[in-house]
């Protein structure tokens, strides 16, 4: 009687979990927090909102409603690393929900899943060293679309690029001089070479008050290349936060090279934090969880789907 039991009671467990994973935590959207010091001294602060993988629906308005409201916020600068749409449909949706966002000055780069719509496929290829999926795309999405909404609206287009933006603080204007690259999971990154900006403030101007690197997937070789250059902070996405986590572990993988230490969250690279002991020679480094999954995996489990807010605040 005890093992039909035992195997009763972890079949009632898995389905309840299942069922949490599927029907609650994957809609479960958080707003993260995180004070970066990253300025120079005096600085006032810089409120930076970090978007990533929304895989949109055009059912999803719960999520556009979200993700909308977040212009409350406030924030001084967008930035969306990637992976915004599942849906050829979607685009009309996804404007929708960035729209008041938009206003606002903003920065991206894209994910596979901003050229390519998602697909079928085992999800026990995620589990391996290199999940890639070899065969050739599947149809495509409305990228081009996409990215000249965005720019129309003045956000800055860092694929493969370098640019500058200024934003109005609380404490005048500011200065951030961007450096990013298309998606490494693709390896379709080009780290670009030091050149003048699109817009005419050479990035690494002696009066760019922060310098800001943008890629979708934080493989090792970008990160290396972004420290190498000299950024402050590095945002990327890609990783879902490992979207299938263990409690009290964390992530089993990242979908890249990436430790799963650093799956989400704020954290250092390539050592520890800058504020921690052994962290003084690392960039700061910040991999959003994202806030939505592939339409083949509509699971969370331990990884709730979020937002950021970095206040970027003096050292």
């Amino acid at each position: 009687m005890a093992l039909p039991a035992a195997v009763g009671g972890a079949t009632l467990a898995a389905a309840g979990a299942l069922a949490w994973a599927a029907g609650v935590e994957v809609r479960w959207y958080a707003l993260r927090r995180f004070d970066v010091p990253v300025l120079a001294r005096g600085e006032p602060e810089i409120r930076v909102l970090h978007l990533s993988d929304l895989h949109l629906l055009p059912r999803q308005q719960r999520k556009v409603d979200w993700v909308r409201a977040l212009a409350a916020l406030d924030p001084h600068l967008v930035v969306t690393t990637g992976d915004n749409i599942a849906d050829p449909h979607a685009l009309p949706a996804l404007l929708h929900a960035y729209e008041p966002l938009l206003e606002r000055p903003g920065a991206f780069v894209l994910g596979s899943n901003d050229y390519f719509a998602p697909r079928p496929k085992n999800p026990g290829r995620y589990l391996l060293p290199d999940a890639r999926d070899r065969r050739p795309p599947s149809g495509m999405l409305p990228f081009r679309e996409m990215t000249a909404a965005f720019r129309a609206a003045g956000w800055r287009d860092l694929t493969n690029r370098r640019d500058d933006v200024v934003v109005r603080t609380e404490g005048g204007e500011r200065t951030i001089a961007l450096v990013g690259v298309d998606d490494a999971h693709l390896d379709r990154d080009r780290f670009p070479s030091s050149t003048r900006g699109q817009h005419g403030v050479g990035y690494g101007a002696l009066h760019a008050d922060l310098r800001l690197g943008v890629t979708h997937a934080p493989y090792a070789r970008v990160l290396d290349a972004m420290h190498a250059d000299g950024v402050d902070l590095v945002l990327a996405g890609h990783t879902h936060g490992g979207q299938l986590c263990v409690p009290g572990w964390g992530a089993l993988v990242t979908n890249c090279d990436l430790d799963t230490r650093r799956a989400k969250g704020l954290h250092g690279w390539p050592g520890p934090r800058p504020d921690r002991a052994g962290g003084e020679g690392s960039t700061w480094l910040h991999v959003s969880a994202g806030l939505g999954t592939s339409p083949y995996a509509p699971v969370r489990f331990a990884c709730r789907p979020e937002a950021t807010l970095l206040r970027l605040v003096p050292r």
